[in-house]
């Protein structure tokens, strides 16, 4: 919870409400609460006090958009007392992430607030936790989202906390809107919660960051009805109260950081990392690219840990309890580290990357300077940005056939219930967006999750076409002015509030374009150097496939389970992945300016087609320190290359000059057959497309390991489906090398 001290805008009508002889009572029983959450110095801000006012006394809904820091927490904990005094029941919170869970039951047990929650680390406290809500021992209850999908909590608990409920809070509501930059389709079910509350159940809807387009998002997906942001005097059933409240604070220092190379940019945060106050967050784009950071970084001496989707939940913890506590100068993260996360004294902010949009920039810069008196807030964008902003538009909600074909699937199976796999099989959809989509058609009544999987309603959908051309038309203007912000003359935060529709925002005097103080662009040549070797210094490991995907014998792939230890190809290396600051760039300009979902890798066109000539004297070189640092058990006997449709010459030199190289023999070509199998998206269907793709060797292989190389490694399973056919042929173990790893 953030500081409470008195501030805020009221109209003199809500002050007058407040002010009522009733009120006043319950107004000061609500600072009694608030000290024993907040310490004996703390008051309720007037802005606090209406939405409380609005939720205990008028038990209406009400949106409350305020700055990270604000409080939203101490009006939901002081209402959910006063409810609780006056005979309410529980608090159902629906709170997205674990941190944050963890950080809202501390509160509320600071203020002898009993609180429990229900989530997938905890599932054998589950029935205990219902048997106590039952007997009145819980007062606030947080739940995921995600909790909300699950078949046995929605139809056995669900019900009982509706019936029961004495408020409803979503926090973080943003995620319910397809404009927000955290879309989470989960949420979009308490529309349906909502519309199920006994009449007179207040609901509180909080978020940090949103601009007008969300509000009125956030309250059409949560049906709060009409918005009413005026009145506080309204009685219980009227509109909701929306309260926003001025996105300022003092304390941020923003500044923008051009510079042309990826190499000056990592080497002036080595240089300047020291200069930034306390410890603090460095934004970045992509997990490769926080990994990439974070290694240098600590190469260079400083204390410092990465944090992504793909950090382990207990490496999580220990890295953000490391950054509570200053054992670390910063967390190089992306936005995994977000929303939840509550460092008052966090003392910097850099994004090495621009993020897509200003809602999602602040959002993350919020995060710095809530109880310091100054805190920097520094961007060095890439020219690489769009290109990422581009892949991830491309995740976008799939276009209708798609939609229509995933319907026909769940109905065609008859009232049978599909496992999320078996429907993978049949739609052309990766694993995630598929379930996403799922989700939807499950929100929206279409399909419904149930024990293993998913059934057809039977309901008639509609495809929201103009919705989605609005949010694809909103995603672009955002991108654009990302842009815009780092060519502005203008104050920024200024800039970055009225993007927010935060109205009457005056130049704030302390950013880089109000004070004309600046940071330096030169860069120490040293560290820049120590950043351009690191950059370009080649070589990622790539983890071999063992696990057929499942349902594979729905497309005619008579495959299942592990794969089998004789027919495994080893760990991989490639110089680079696609996605990396360094090597991306130059691998991105040689194979082709964006990946595609080809099945096929490199053999079927794995990436768009770029020339196709001789691999470069660079890239050969960095080959050759791929191949002399890998390491090997036992050195290959030979290489084969995988044929290309797309660049025949390009694969065809990059075999032969590694086996010169290596002094090795070329032994052969493993030729695609037939015709160039049409894109897929999803692990299966992949898989099948290069199931049939090759012919057994007619070549000899001598005994001993394999070199087996290709351009790019997207799926993998060109490299597994090739392998298998070399392990069985004689190959005592194949050694998968590639140009790039995609993604």
């Amino acid at each position: 919870m953030g500081p409470v001290t008195s501030s805020g805008q009221t109209t003199s009508a809500q002050t007058t409400s407040a002010q009522t002889t009733s009120g006043q009572d319950l107004r000061t029983r609500a600072e009694e609460v608030l000290v024993t959450l907040a310490g004996p110095s703390a008051r309720l801000r007037e802005d606090q006090w209406t939405a409380i006012h609005a939720l205990v006394a008028q038990r209406r809904r009400a949106l409350v958009v305020q700055r990270t820091g604000w409080g939203k927490s101490a009006v939901y904990f002081v209402a959910t007392a006063l409810l609780r005094e006056a005979g309410a029941g529980a608090t159902v919170i629906v709170s997205p992430l674990l941190a944050l869970m963890r950080n809202q039951i501390d509160a509320a047990q600071r203020a002898g607030i009993r609180a429990a929650t229900v989530n997938s680390a905890n599932t054998a406290d589950w029935e205990r936790t219902y048997a106590a809500v039952d007997a009145g021992e819980i007062d606030v209850l947080l739940v995921s989202p995600e909790r909300l999908n699950n078949p046995d909590f929605r139809d056995r608990v669900l019900p009982r906390l509706t019936a029961s409920a004495g408020m409803l809070v979503v926090d973080e509501a943003h995620c319910v809107s397809d404009w927000g930059h955290d879309f989470r389709p989960d949420y979009r079910r308490l529309r349906a919660l909502i519309a199920e509350l006994p009449a007179g159940i207040p609901v509180l809807a909080t978020t940090a960051t949103a601009n007008d387009r969300v509000v009125t998002d956030v309250t059409e997906q949560l049906g709060l009805g009409p918005v009413d942001p005026h009145s506080a005097d309204a009685a219980p059933g009227a509109g909701p109260l929306v309260l926003r409240g001025s996105l300022d604070r003092e304390s941020l220092r923003l500044s923008v950081v051009a510079l042309p190379t990826a190499a000056q940019r990592l080497g002036w945060l080595a240089s300047q990392l020291d200069a930034l106050p306390g410890a603090g967050i460095i934004y970045t784009l992509t997990v490769a690219a926080a990994e990439e950071v974070a290694e240098f970084l600590r190469e260079r001496g400083y204390p410092v840990a990465s944090y992504t989707g793909r950090t382990e939940p207990a490496e999580r913890l220990a890295a953000e309890g490391d950054l509570l506590a200053n054992r670390v100068k910063a967390l190089v993260a992306t936005s995994a580290l977000g929303m939840g996360f509550d460092k008052p004294d966090l003392g910097f902010v850099v994004h090495l990357g621009a993020p897509a949009s200003p809602v999602a920039y602040y959002q993350q810069i919020g995060r710095a300077g809530r109880a310091v008196p100054r805190a920097e807030v520094v961007l060095l964008p890439g020219r690489e940005d769009r290109d990422i902003w581009a892949y991830f538009a491309s995740l976008a909600f799939p276009p209708e056939p798609v939609v229509r074909e995933t319907l026909r699937v769940l109905d065609a199976a008859g009232g049978a219930v599909l496992s999320t796999a078996a429907v993978e099989t049949r739609v052309d959809l990766s694993r995630t967006r598929l379930e996403m989509l799922l989700k939807v058609l499950d929100s929206d009544g279409a399909a419904k999750r149930v024990k293993g999987g998913w059934i057809a309603t039977g309901e008639a959908w509609v495809y929201d076409e103009e919705r989605h051309r609005r949010v694809a038309e909103a995603r672009r203007a955002e991108q654009q002015a990302m842009l815009d912000y780092l060519d502005t003359s203008e104050c920024r935060l200024v800039f970055l509030r009225r993007q927010l529709d935060d109205a009457g925002a005056q130049p704030c005097g302390r950013c880089d374009n109000c004070s004309g103080a600046v940071w330096s662009v030169e860069v120490d040549e040293g560290a820049t150097a120590a950043a351009g070797e690191r950059l370009t210094r080649p070589g990622v490991e790539v983890a071999p496939r063992k696990q057929w995907p499942s349902g594979m014998g729905e497309l005619g792939v008579p495959v299942s389970g592990r794969i089998a230890a004789g027919e495994l190809v080893g760990t991989g290396r490639v110089i680079g992945r696609l996605s990396d600051i360094g090597w991306g760039t130059r691998l991105r300009e040689l194979l082709g300016p964006e990946p595609t979902a080809d099945p096929d890798d490199g053999a079927a066109g794995g990436v768009a087609a770029g020339v196709d000539a001789p691999v470069p004297k660079d890239v050969l070189d960095a080959c050759v320190r791929v191949l002399a640092g890998w390491g090997w058990e036992e050195r290959p006997v030979g290489v084969v290359g995988i044929g290309s449709r797309t660049r025949p010459h390009q694969l065809d030199h990059l075999a032969r000059r590694i086996a010169d190289i290596g002094r090795l023999p070329l032994l052969g070509t493993l030729a695609p057959l037939g015709a160039r199998p049409a894109p897929h998206a999803n692990s299966a269907q992949r898989l099948a497309a290069v199931w049939g793709a090759f012919e057994v060797p007619g070549f000899e292989l001598p005994a001993g390991p394999v070199l087996l190389v290709d351009d790019v490694i997207d799926s993998g399973w060109t490299m597994t489906v090739a392998g298998r056919l070399l392990r069985r042929a004689g190959a005592s173990a194949v050694l998968p090398f590639a140009l790039a790893q995609a993604g």
